[in-house]
Parts: C-alpha cells; sequence; structure tokens
C-alpha cells in the first residue's frame, strides 16, 4: 500500500502542494486529478523520491520511501523521456538495466514485450523512426519492463487512436488483477471513470475532491437526467426546473434544481417537445471535475 500523508512541498513563496493525503491500496487504480498547474506532477515527483517534500510523509508497504523503492516503481512521464537516436530493444534493455534487471533477461522481456504491445517488427528501428503513438508504446513499456508493484503513469492515453487506448486500458486491468499498486493522471475524464475507484482531485495544490468515486457520485445526488429530442431546444434551456444544462443539437444532459422531479419534468417538457429518450444518470466525472474546480477557484 502506498499512504501520502499531508503532503506539502513549497518552492520559496509558492505553495504547490498543500497539506493533501491519500492512500493506494493494491489492485486499485488511484486518479490524481486536476487542472493544468495544480500540483500534480509535483505530487508525483515527491512520491518518486525525486524531490523532497517541505513535511509530510510517504510510506510504501508500511516503510519511509528511500531510493531502494525506485526499484519498485515505473514511472510513465507526460514529457516524453526515450533517446530519439537509439534502437528500440536497446533503449529497453537500457532501462531495465537500470532497475538491476540482466542483460540477458531484460532483452528476452523487451522481446515479450515489443511482441504484446504490437511493435515487434520495429525492434531495430531507431527511437525517431517510429509514429508518435509507437514512440509512447515503448515509453510505456520502458516503464513497467522491471514489473513494479506500484506504477506512476501521467497521461498513458496521449497519442493513441481508439484501439491502442483500449489495449492500454486492458493492460491496466491485468495489473490491477496482479495486485499492482497504479496511480493515474490523466485529463481524459472518461478514463479515469472507467478505471478509477478512489480519486483525489486538487487545485493550487489543494485537495477539493477526495475519495471513492461512487460516493463521490451519490453526494452529488440524483438529479440529473439526459434527454434525445427533436424540436426547439430553447424552450429546455430556459425550463424553471433546470439548475444547468448542457445542451446539444439534439440531446442535452440536465442537472436539477434540489427540489425537482425528473419525471415531472419528463411530463412538462413532453408537450413542447418530442422526447425520444429520457434517462436518470449519475453526474460524470467531467461534470463533478468541472464543478469542483469552479467552487474551489471562487473561494
Amino acid at each position: 500500500m502506498l499512504e501520502v500523508k499531508n503532503l506539502t512541498k513549497v518552492f520559496k513563496d509558492t505553495v504547490a502542494v498543500d497539506n493533501i493525503s491519500f492512500r493506494i491500496e493494491p489492485g486499485k487504480i488511484f486518479g490524481l486529478l486536476g487542472p493544468n498547474g495544480a500540483g500534480k506532477t509535483t505530487t508525483i515527483r515527491t512520491v518518486l523520491n525525486i524531490i523532497k517534500p517541505t513535511s509530510g510523509t510517504i510510506i510504501f508497504n508500511n516503510t519511509p520511501i528511500s531510493n531502494n523503492f525506485l526499484n519498485s516503481t515505473g514511472y510513465l512521464p507526460e514529457e516524453r523521456g526515450l533517446y530519439r537516436k537509439g534502437k528500440v530493444i536497446e533503449t529497453i534493455i537500457y532501462f531495465a538495466q537500470l532497475k538491476g534487471i540482466d542483460r540477458a533477461i531484460a532483452h528476452q522481456e523487451a522481446i515479450r514485450w515489443l511482441k504484446k504491445m504490437e511493435i515487434d517488427n520495429y525492434r531495430n528501428n531507431k527511437i525517431e523512426e517510429l509514429s508518435k503513438g509507437n514512440q509512447q508504446k515503448v515509453q510505456f513499456i520502458t516503464a513497467l519492463i522491471h514489473n513494479p508493484m506500484l506504477l506512476i503513469l501521467d497521461e498513458p492515453f496521449s497519442g493513441f487512436d481508439p484501439i491502442n487506448q483500449q489495449l492500454i486500458k486492458e493492460l491496466l486491468l491485468s495489473f490491477v488483477l496482479s495486485g499492482k499498486i497504479i496511480m493515474l493522471s490523466t485529463h481524459q475524464m472518461d478514463f479515469a471513470e472507467k478505471l478509477c475507484t478512489e480519486i483525489l482531485l486538487i487545485n493550487n495544490g489543494k485537495a477539493v475532491c477526495n475519495g471513492n468515486l461512487t460516493q463521490i457520485k451519490k453526494s452529488y445526488g440524483t438529479n440529473f437526467v439526459k434527454i434525445e429530442f427533436e424540436g426547439d431546444s430553447s424552450y429546455v434551456k430556459l425550463h424553471h426546473s433546470i439548475l444547468h444544462a448542457d445542451i446539444y443539437s439534439n440531446y442535452a444532459e440536465i442537472q436539477l434544481k434540489e427540489n425537482e422531479y425528473p419525471y415531472e419534468f419528463l411530463r412538462d417538457i413532453a408537450g413542447k417537445i418530442k422526447v425520444t429518450h429520457f434517462s436518470i444518470v449519475e453526474p460524470t466525472l467531467n461534470k463533478i471535475f468541472i464543478d469542483s474546480i469552479k467552487r474551489s477557484s471562487n473561494i
């Protein structure tokens, strides 16, 4: 288990991370979320022992982190760090050896992962000769070739088409089944919503939303509806029951006011427009993200 307690990091007069705490259980994917400049990268670098915290503690499997901890971690940074002139296979072996893997074993594992990631035919190419997506696959392999217990992934889906995004998602789920601890930082809320059990949403270095994602959604209430319709959307937009609405050409995602009832709302609008689909839905993580950041920014 990874435990972060009261983590604070100050750079001169700037508080980059302000007293945040969280823990990640084995076999779970934890979402570290927030807008640009929120403090996510500083938090990750502190957890990785790349920079030292101003205060707070970081404990992995009941032991404070040290340099030895790094061999138990795999890190996929948002900014890529591959040697562009190096060959694919040699680059992967090099990173594996940095983690203490014997060269012969590293070579075997590199071949296995290149086949798994469907880029074995590029093993002798230079990194710079690969597409952005295939470079991302190589970077992904370098992060996990030593079979780390803790995997920290910063925007792992960047540069991938939908087919390869699915490939990465399936890999992450297989890591969960094997009991790995995964920290996922991403701006793609749909992936975070599907994969993460727990989330920490930070803004300006402070925690603004923290906990089990299912419980967080429940705390937002049930007055969220989705409708698909034919007709004039202006009537929907101006309806007295609506607290907030995202309205598009033929569907709308709507949050009703606290004392309004979804089916009364449906009965009322059905007389004005043709409703082809109606459902009561949980608030999306994207909605929670936007609302939480707006609230925290206005404090």
